[in-house]
């Protein structure tokens, strides 16, 4: 536990040394908390139990703090604006990481033949089933990703066929599958599009 420092005034170490240092270690009991959740539900069960020990071995130490000063407002909100500051902090880690696979669905009313050859020519593996709703036929289009290549194939589908429905959702195992063997950058998808559009 913090304990006073010498040549730093008493008061001023209750009032703002240990009400920044608990809401810092709420920012980190919490961010590793939101990471914690995200492996258990991928199953990854060697990691989440250390992160597990970590997080309250952390959040023991923030309470502690409270509890040895219990006069001092400050240390409530601090302890409050770190959990808040946490998730937004670990959310932010967690889209930085995109860690695991995506499952995305897209319901096409045109034709798809421009996406589902970009798509294919990336390196991603692709259903396509035909369909027919409210609008008449289409298509329906089913590929598993990596969550790191999720921002290539939205930009794919915004520029494709920007009017597509499209679903994406969490997948948490599978077997085999088709991916690129890097994740495509700005430039060949801009290549891509010239291309296309020359034709």
């Amino acid at each position: 536990m913090l304990g006073a420092v010498p040549g730093i005034d008493p008061e001023f170490f209750s009032l703002v040394v240990v009400p920044v240092f608990i809401f810092l270690a709420r920012i980190c009991d919490v961010t590793i908390g939101t990471m914690r959740i995200i492996f258990v539900s991928r199953g990854m069960k060697v990691v989440a139990p250390i992160l597990g020990f970590v997080e309250v071995f952390i959040w023991i130490i923030a309470v502690g703090q409270i509890f040895q000063n219990l006069t001092n407002p400050l240390n409530y909100f601090a302890y409050a604006a770190g959990f808040a500051t946490g998730n937004y902090v670990g959310m932010l880690v967690e889209e930085r990481l995109a860690m695991g696979l995506a499952l995305i669905r897209i319901i096409t009313q045109r034709d798809a033949t421009n996406l589902i050859d970009y798509l294919r020519a990336a390196g991603y593996g692709v259903t396509v089933l035909d369909a027919h709703g409210k609008q008449g036929p289409g298509k329906v289009i089913f590929s598993v990703v990596k969550r790191k290549n999720m921002r290539d194939v939205e930009d794919a589908i915004h520029e494709f066929n920007p009017r597509a429905f499209y679903s994406i959702e969490d997948v948490r195992r599978a077997a085999e599958g088709t991916f690129p063997a890097t994740v495509p950058g700005p430039t060949p998808f801009s290549f891509g599009r010239v291309i296309r559009r020359g034709k």
